[in-house]
């Protein structure tokens, strides 16, 4: 069976491209992880989500996926924030790593297939390092070692930048062992109170740059498919990557990168350096894991994603609505003499994998195979409500494939992964929590209401509505029956 036909932007190339894979079937996949020294935040989530979305995307197609995230445990900052703490970088590192994994289990991703953390690859890192110098890309000054970006034909091609306009705009402090000021190091020498490691140039550490290039060839080998991470990733860390591992190699390195967007805080760059940051902690202490995934694909990878509380809520009531969808395909009434499904419907439905295999194939456009599913949930409401709930077995039967697969489409967005009854009763538990009345209660006040309603009796009926609305409790009445929420 040959691959199926998906093309995504590349931003090397500036454009959409055909996806070959180096080897028919199989994918090489490297990301830039966290630098480990606080916890993430939700511009750390929307890079989680976007690669697990892809990788679950291309496993879906049926592409066998090896996918590297790595972790960087060795850096100026993780070098700062353990002396502000007085611990050590090890020890700072592996909390925040840990809190990671804790961070990605609430948000349902699903760990790398292979984890690299920097500190584990000093050898790697050495032998790179040694092939460049030998190559004469790179040259060792006072301790240090540099890669020589003149010695690079076409340094800054990922970019989009030239190396004359680079150097002439850079705001780099003098560095009298540099031979070029865009030289950027691969080795540091020690410092006083820096973790440190022997190697041919001196005791030092691995600049932040070289430690990708030595893992991805670890584990990918000097050429692999796709390299990703954050548009803010790709001058400079991505463009040394690029130069130091096809110096080294000789080989193309990525074939394809992909790049998200920037989430944003109206409209400005969220970042710890900005202070307009919420972490993942904060976002989920408030709002679901599956609502954030639905916020998160709502909008295309690489377009800017603006936070808002707002944006949250509407995420929620969507989210709610397919499951809503979905349990209402579990009450549909069977019968002889049941309704049938519409035209429309039923083309809505039997299309629904065609058109979002279709969208995703296009740059893995998520909310264009987000809108599929939500018409897919149209068409079944409509199908139900049309009949009263009531459908010939043939129908019920069309509904519950229909249902199945949105929940089997959706699952490649880590979306209606619960069984529709155990999300509503931990949404009531949720919305209940601190309401000194219990859902069972509200229930029945409920039905007490709609037998006064029935009896109309509009006095009773008002006096109950206003007996729940000051326990924070609000009733909508529709064509199903009356439903409730917590304000």
């Amino acid at each position: 069976m040959s691959d199926p036909d998906i093309k995504v932007y590349n931003t090397i190339s500036g454009k959409k491209e055909r996806f070959v894979p180096l080897e028919p079937g199989r994918i090489g996949m490297y990301v830039c992880g966290i630098t480990a020294y606080d916890y993430c935040h939700i511009g750390h989530a929307r890079s989680a989500l976007v690669f697990d979305m892809i990788v679950r995307y291309l496993r879906h197609r049926g592409f066998e996926v090896k996918y590297v995230r790595n972790f960087t445990d060795i850096d100026d900052k993780i070098i700062k924030r353990a002396g502000e703490r007085g611990v050590s970088c090890e020890a700072l590192s592996e909390e925040f790593i840990r809190a990671f994994h804790e961070d990605m289990a609430a948000l349902g991703v699903a760990p790398a297939d292979i984890e690299p953390k920097a500190t584990e690859h000093i050898k790697e890192i050495i032998e790179l390092i040694g092939d460049l110098v030998a190559r004469d890309l790179a040259y060792p000054a006072g301790g240090d070692v540099y890669f020589r970006v003149t010695r690079f034909d076409g340094y800054g091609r990922l970019s989009g930048r030239d190396l004359e306009e680079m150097q002439a705009g850079a705001r780099i402090e003098v560095n009298e062992n540099k031979e070029h000021p865009m030289d950027f190091a691969l080795w540091k020498a020690s410092k006083p109170g820096e973790p440190v490691w022997e190697s041919p140039w001196g005791p030092g550490r691995p600049g932040w740059h070289i430690e990708c290039s030595a893992m991805s060839r670890k584990y990918l080998g000097d050429e692999f498919d796709f390299h990703g991470g954050g548009k803010d990733l790709i001058f400079p860390h991505h463009e040394n990557e690029l130069a130091q591992s096809v110096g080294a190699s000789g080989k193309p390195f990525a074939r394809y990168w992909l790049h998200h967007g920037f989430v944003t805080i109206k409209d400005e760059k969220m970042s710890k350096s900005l202070g307009n940051f919420l972490t993942i902690r904060e976002v989920l202490e408030r709002f679901s894991a599956e609502a954030l995934r639905l916020f998160v694909f709502s909008s295309h990878y690489r377009s800017p994603l603006d936070y808002s509380e707002e944006a949250l809520s509407d995420a929620e009531a969507g989210l709610e609505r397919l499951y809503q969808c979905l349990l209402a395909v579990e009450r549909i009434e069977e019968a002889a003499d049941g309704g049938q499904l519409g035209k429309k419907d039923r083309a809505a439905l039997d299309g629904l994998r065609e058109r979002f295999n279709a969208a995703m194939d296009n740059d893995f456009n998520s909310a264009k195979a987000l809108g599929a599913i939500f018409e897919a949930a149209r068409a079944v409401n409509r199908a139900i409500q049309n009949n009263r709930g009531r459908l010939t077995p043939q129908a019920a039967a069309e509904l519950r494939r229909g249902a199945a697969g949105m929940r089997e489409l959706a699952a490649v967005m880590g979306l209606l992964t619960r069984e529709p009854e155990d999300f509503f009763r931990e949404k009531r538990e949720k919305m209940l929590a601190g309401i000194d009345l219990g859902a069972e209660e509200i229930e029945n006040l409920i039905k007490e209401r709609n037998e006064a309603r029935a009896a109309k009796d509009w006095a009773r009926s008002d006096a109950i509505r206003d007996r729940l609305m000051e326990h924070g409790i609000i009733l909508k009445d529709g064509p199903d029956g009356t439903t409730w929420t917590v304000r």
